[in-house]
């Protein structure tokens, strides 16, 4: 067997019909996204990376074009454009590749001629989206400990002197003539408005967190009881679950908390007559994260999705948007998005939200149980059977 023949068969990539089998096995064994495009811009060939990246198999990308997958503005067919006019290599970056069936963003392109193929294209990609995430994630969880350090420092300093201001103000009351009367009541109102706030913000202090392999198909389940039954009565909420989906590792309590905020959320920024509400599930490789102070890395390939087609969120708040006190709301605090961060982080989880005029989402990749908590939970199941 050759060097080449060898080669295709440790990467797990057949040889593509009408190119060179060395070839076909340097591009098979290339760590990134590399794809083959003849001059319509059909798939002849698809490495392993470029499987991942487009979601599909490399059988299937090879009955279709890269047209049918992507709207025939974007910019990606600019660069094809651009290499067959001057037979030379173009790159592109921050590129956006989204449709029906591929999401991506902040993607490197780089394309360049491939000889054996008349108009021919060698295309790789380089995802840039869950680099992108992980930094906007490390933001988030930036904010959740300034959140934590500000619960604890309002705790501290203003919880006793509003106990004293507002002894004072009963004190007042009672020898105030009727309009003082008033203006003690009032004192006392803003001291509770204001001490209430605090106490809200105690839910951002550190607390342990006991996880445990849940059923996040009851936890959607029960969240849309709640919002059915309250403050989404009025709206349609749909399902999409993947039905095959493994249990998550996490806090049952917790990630109603998490959702049932998103819902929540998602209720009052849609039209209420025909606002629509999607709850869904999905399994992605995802991403793996590294864990503080140790070589361990966690995959978070178990999806959540809370969608809704609303008018989206200002480009002016997105990037702040999971930060105490940002809000679109009138009268709002904008402490729900900044709590669902802190939550979401404490599980050692991903949030991320993409949103544009009639489609927001948020989605959170989640894992699954580490193999000694599947191993009890399964010896648990034999011993009650």
């Amino acid at each position: 067997m050759s060097r080449a023949a060898r080669a295709l068969r440790l990467s797990g990539t057949a040889p593509a019909e009408g190119l060179a089998p060395e070839a076909t096995a340097i591009l098979g064994a290339l760590p990134i996204a590399a794809v083959v495009l003849d001059a319509e811009d059909r798939f002849v060939f698809a490495n392993p990376a470029a499987e991942l990246f487009f979601q599909l198999s490399a059988a299937s990308l090879r009955a279709q074009s890269l047209r049918d997958m992507l709207p025939h503005d974007n910019r990606l067919f600019g660069v094809l454009a651009q290499v067959r006019a001057h037979d030379s290599p173009v790159s592109d970056h921050d590129l956006v590749l989204e449709s029906p069936r591929l999401r991506r963003f902040g993607v490197a392109a780089q394309a360049a001629p491939f000889p054996e193929i008349a108009s021919g294209i060698v295309l790789t990609f380089q995802d840039g989206s869950t680099a992108q995430m992980l930094d906007r994630q490390l933001n988030f969880r930036g904010a959740a400990r300034g959140a934590s350090a500000m619960a604890a420092m309002l705790a501290h300093e203003v919880k006793n002197p509003l106990s004293g201001i507002r002894g004072a103000a009963q004190l007042l009351e009672h020898g105030a003539s009727e309009g003082d009367r008033e203006l003690c009541l009032l004192i006392q109102d803003e001291v509770d408005r204001i001490r209430n706030l605090v106490e809200r913000m105690d839910m951002f202090s550190e607390r342990p967190v006991e996880q445990a392999p849940v059923n996040i198909h009851e936890v959607l389940d029960h969240v849309r009881r709640i919002a059915l039954s309250g403050f989404a009565a009025h709206l349609k909420i749909h399902q999409e679950y993947d039905p095959s989906l493994p249990p998550v590792w996490g806090n049952r309590d917790l990630l109603v908390q998490i959702l049932l905020n998103l819902v929540k959320n998602a209720a009052e920024a849609v039209d209420p007559r025909e606002g629509e509400i999607l709850l869904a599930t999905a399994y992605h490789h995802g991403v793996r994260i590294a864990v503080p102070g140790s070589l361990e890395r966690v995959h978070l390939p178990l999806q959540v999705i809370v969608r809704d087609n609303g008018p989206g969120i200002p480009e002016a708040i997105r990037a702040t948007l999971f930060e105490p006190f940002v809000t679109t709301k009138r009268g709002g605090q904008g402490l729900g998005l900044a709590l669902v961060a802190k939550l979401v982080a404490d599980q050692g989880s991903l949030i991320e939200c993409d949103s544009r005029p009639g489609r927001t989402s948020f989605r959170l990749s989640l894992p699954a149980p580490p193999p000694a908590s599947r191993q009890a939970a399964a010896q648990a199941a034999g011993r009650k059977s």
